[in-house]
C-alpha cells in the first residue's frame, strides 16, 4: 500500500534526525536496572494506535477492527497482537489495540474507540493466562512479565472469556473473534487444572462467535474480507483454522464419514476414559498435513473445528517478519520495564513449529508440528534492525526459535509426510525420513556473526541433543552435526548451555515422549571434551520435571543419585503443571495414556508432590533427615548411602546403567508405573520445608477455585 510506504519512509526519515531532545511521542527506555534510559528513535504515529487521540492523529474516522490485548503492547514480532496487528494494517484495513483493558468499574476502556466496522479481536497474551498468573502449586505469582513493571493486577484471569462478554454486553450485534493461546487450546472439552474440572469449548463461555486456533495471520485477514462483503459471521463455516458453535443442521455438508465425531462433553464429564479416546483424535488432527474436521456435541450444539491451513511457506513467514516493527514497547510506557521485552529484545527468531512433540508442551498444538522456515535474508534483514538499536552492544541474546537446531529440517520424501500422523518425528526414535542435517543452520550463523556490529550471537533456546547426537546415512549430515556442535559450544555459549533431559528414568521419559537419558550422558561427554581442549570453563545446565504422569518417588530419588554423580546440584527445577491441550495433561486427569488407555499413575496432591521434589536438593542439610526418612519408607535405604557417603562428589567416569539402579528387574514394571505404592495406615511424610523456592517470611497465597485450598480457607 502506498500508506505504508510512506509510513516506512517516514520512519527512515525520523531515525536520520533522532536527536538528544526528545520529540512527542518518544519514549525512554530502561535497557538495565541500573536505568540506563535512551529514547525512542520514534513518533507516536509510528506505533499501531492505542487511544482515541492516536486514531485521530491518522486522520481516521472509525476503525475498522479493534484488538484487546491481555499483554502490553509492544511492537515486536515475537508478540502475537503485535503481528496480527500489522498484518490486519498490511492488508489495508484500519486497525488499533487496547492493551491490558480495565475490566472493573464503568468499562472506558471498552468504550474508549468505539464500535469497530467489521470486528473486534482479542489476544490474551503470549502465555496462557492461568499459567502466567499461577505456579504449578496454584499460588499466585508476584509479577506479570509482561506487564509494565511486572505488575501483577493489569489482567484477569481468562482475558478471553471476560473481555468477550464485556463486548457482547456492549456491542451484542458486533462480531467477537478469539485468538491467541487461550482460545487455541481451549477449542474443545479441556481440563482445567485451576479450576480442578472438565471445561467446555471457550466459546460456550465467552459467548464470541468464532476461535482463531494456531497462528492467525491468514485468517484474521481472510474473516476481514469475508465481511467487508457483508456476509454475516455466523455464515463463515469454511474458513480453515478456525472453530464455531453451530446446530446440527446448520453443519455444512450435515456430519459425514470423513468428519472425526469425538465423545461429546456430557459422555466426558461422566467418564475420563472418553476424554482421553479424545484426545488422541485432536493431537493427530493438528500433526496432519491433510486433517479432518473434528465434531464435539456440547449444550445441544457442536463444536466445529476446521482442518488448519497448509504449513506456511518461507515466503508466507517472512512477510510476517518484513512488517514495520517498531521493536519496541509502545510510548505510553515510557520510564517503564517490560520484563518480557528485556529477555527478548535483542533476539530473532528464525523459524516455527517443532517436531519434537514433547507430551507436556503445547508449542506443536499451537504452531504446528511442521516447521516453518525464514529466508537467510530476512533473518539478516531483522539482525541488522537490531543492530540500529541504540542500546544493543553487540551480543545478540538469541539466534533461535522454538527448538533451536530444527531450522531448515523436514521430511526428504514430502509424500510420506502427507500420510503421517506421528504427533514426533524424533520420537521414540529419529524417522528415517527426516532431514536432520545442521549446515543450512551453520550457513545462518555464519552469516550472522560476519555482520559488522555483531560481537557474538547466543543461542539462548532449547537444543535438541538427540539431533546432533543421530547418525544419519548421508555422511554429509553427521559431519554438519558434529560441526554444529562444535561451533555451538565454542562460539554460541554465554558460559551456561541449557539442555532439557527432563528425567533420568527411561520409563518417564518414554512418557514424556524424550530421548534416553543415556543421550545426555554422550552429549555431556562431548560438551566435557570440547571445553577442555578449547581451554573454556563453561557449564551445562539441565532441566529437570518432577511430578510428571508415571513419575513415582523412587524415580526422583534415582534421579537425585544420578545427578550428584555429575556433580549437578539442580536449581532449574519445575513441578509439572497440566496445561490444555497436552498429553501429559490428559494422562494426569484422566489417569489414562491417551494412545494406548493403560493406566499411570500421577501425584497429585501437594504432599506426592513435595515427596517427589524434595530429591531435588538433596545437597542441603537440612532436607537430608526428611529425604532419608521417605527413601526408608519407600523401601529404598540403599539410595541413602549413595547420596551421602561422603565419597567425592566428582565421579568423572560414571556409566549410565538404568539398571544399576532403581528398581530391581523382577518387579513388573506396568504395575510400578500404573499403581501408587500402598501407605500403611498412620504413616505420613512431613516436611519441615513447605516449599524449596518460597520463603517462610512471604505470606501463601492460593487459587480459591481448587477445593483443597477453599478447605484451608475455611479453616
Amino acid at each position: 500500500m502506498s500508506s505504508q510506504k510512506k509510513k516506512q519512509e517516514s520512519a527512515k526519515q525520523n531515525r536520520k534526525n533522532t536527536t538528544s531532545t526528545p520529540q512527542r511521542g518518544e519514549q525512554k527506555v530502561t535497557a538495565s536496572k541500573e536505568q540506563t534510559k535512551s529514547y525512542s528513535r520514534f513518533q507516536l504515529t509510528d506505533f499501531l494506535p492505542t487511544t482515541k487521540k492516536e486514531v485521530e492523529l491518522r486522520g481516521w474516522d472509525q476503525l475498522d477492527i479493534i484488538l484487546f490485548s491481555g499483554d502490553a503492547y509492544i511492537d515486536h514480532p515475537a508478540f502475537g497482537v503485535a503481528v496480527i496487528g500489522r498484518t490486519l494494517e498490511a492488508a489495508g484495513y484500519k486497525v488499533a489495540i487496547v492493551p491490558q483493558p480495565d475490566w472493573h468499574g464503568d468499562l472506558r476502556d471498552f468504550k474508549k474507540l468505539g464500535r469497530p466496522r467489521l470486528y473486534f479481536g482479542i489476544a490474551p497474551g503470549a502465555m496462557d493466562s492461568m499459567v502466567n498468573k499461577y505456579t504449578a502449586n496454584r499460588r499466585l505469582r508476584s509479577e506479570d512479565a509482561y506487564s509494565p513493571d511486572g505488575r501483577h493486577d493489569l489482567r484477569p484471569e481468562y482475558p478471553s472469556i471476560v473481555y468477550a462478554n464485556i463486548l457482547k454486553q456492549l456491542y451484542p450485534d458486533v462480531p467477537v473473534v478469539l485468538g491467541g493461546i487461550e482460545a487455541s487450546l481451549r477449542r474443545l472439552t479441556h481440563y482445567d487444572y485451576w479450576k480442578d474440572r472438565l471445561r467446555k469449548c471457550i466459546l460456550c463461555d465467552a459467548h464470541a462467535d468464532m476461535i482463531i486456533y494456531g497462528m492467525g495471520e491468514k485468517q484474521v485477514v481472510e474473516i476481514a474480507k469475508e465481511l467487508e462483503t457483508g456476509i454475516k459471521i455466523k455464515d463463515l463455516k469454511n474458513i480453515p483454522q478456525t472453530v464455531y458453535l453451530c446446530k446440527e443442521e446448520e453443519i455444512p455438508g450435515g456430519i459425514n464419514e470423513n468428519d472425526i465425531v469425538l465423545h461429546s462433553h456430557e459422555a466426558c464429564l461422566h467418564n475420563k476414559r472418553f476424554q482421553a479416546e479424545n484426545f488422541k483424535y485432536i493431537e493427530e488432527e493438528s500433526n496432519k498435513k491433510h486433517a479432518q474436521r473434528i465434531l464435539q456435541a456440547v449444550d445441544n450444539l457442536y463444536a466445529v473445528v476446521n482442518p488448519p491451513y497448509p504449513t506456511m511457506t518461507t515466503a508466507e513467514v517472512d512477510a510476517a517478519y518484513d512488517l514495520p516493527y517498531t521493536r519496541e514497547p509502545h510510548p505510553k510506557y515510557r520510564g517503564k520495564t517490560i520484563p518480557a521485552y528485556e529477555m527478548i529484545k535483542h533476539s530473532v527468531n528464525i523459524h516455527r513449529g517443532c517436531f519434537g512433540g514433547c507430551a507436556f508442551c503445547t508449542i506443536s498444538a499451537h504452531q504446528g508440528k511442521f516447521v516453518s522456515c525464514r529466508s537467510k535474508e530476512s533473518i539478516l534483514k531483522e539482525v541488522k534492525q537490531v543492530i540500529e538499536m541504540p542500546d544493543f552492544k553487540g551480543y545478540l541474546s538469541d539466534l533461535g526459535g522454538p527448538s533451536a537446531n530444527m531450522y531448515g529440517m523436514a521430511g526428504k520424501n514430502q509424500k510420506a509426510c502427507e500420510h503421517c500422523k506421528r504427533p514426533s518425528c524424533v520420537n521414540p526414535e529419529i524417522c528415517p525420513n527426516l532431514n536432520t542435517d545442521h549446515s543450512r543452520l551453520l550457513d545462518i550463523y555464519h552469516s550472522v556473526d560476519e555482520l559488522s556490529g555483531i560481537k557474538k550471537s547466543f543461542i539462548g533456546s532449547g537444543v535438541r541433543y538427540d539431533l546432533l547426537l543421530h547418525k544419519s546415512k548421508d555422511e554429509k549430515s553427521n559431519e554438519a552435526a558434529r560441526q554444529y556442535t562444535h561451533e555451538l559450544i565454542t562460539r554460541h555459549v554465554s558460559g551456561r548451555l541449557k539442555v532439557a533431559p527432563e528425567h533420568t528414568s527411561d520409563r518417564v521419559l518414554k512418557l514424556m515422549r524424550k530421548p534416553s537419558f543415556q543421550q545426555f550422558y554422550i552429549f555431556k561427554r562431548i560438551f566435557d571434551r570440547i571445553n577442555r581442549e578449547e581451554g573454556l570453563r563453561q557449564q551445562i545446565i539441565p532441566y529437570f520435571i518432577s511430578s510428571h504422569p508415571g513419575c513415582q518417588e523412587e524415580d526422583m530419588a534415582e534421579l537425585a543419585v544420578l545427578t550428584k554423580d555429575l556433580d549437578f546440584h539442580l536449581e532449574q527445577i519445575q513441578d509439572f503443571t497440566p496445561t490444555p491441550m497436552t498429553v501429559s495433561t490428559e494422562t494426569w486427569y484422566t489417569g489414562y495414556d491417551p494412545y494406548t488407555l493403560e493406566p499411570i499413575f500421577s501425584a497429585k496432591t501437594p504432599k506426592e508432590k513435595l515427596a517427589q521434589r524434595q530429591f531435588f536438593f538433596w545437597y542441603k542439610p537440612e532436607a537430608r533427615r526428611d529425604i532419608e526418612r521417605e527413601l526408608q519408607r519407600i523401601g529404598r535405604s540403599d539410595l541413602i548411602g549413595k547420596l551421602y557417603d561422603n565419597m567425592p562428589k566428582r565421579h568423572p567416569r560414571t556409566v549410565y546403567d538404568p539398571k544399576a539402579i532403581g528398581s530391581s528387574p523382577e518387579v513388573d514394571q506396568h504395575q510400578s508405573s500404573s499403581r501408587p505404592r500402598k501407605q500403611k495406615r498412620g504413616q505420613q511424610f512431613t516436611s519441615r520445608n513447605s516449599s524449596s523456592t518460597q520463603s517462610s517470611n512471604k505470606p501463601k497465597s492460593y487459587n480459591p477455585n481448587f477445593r483443597s485450598n477453599r478447605r484451608h480457607k475455611q479453616r
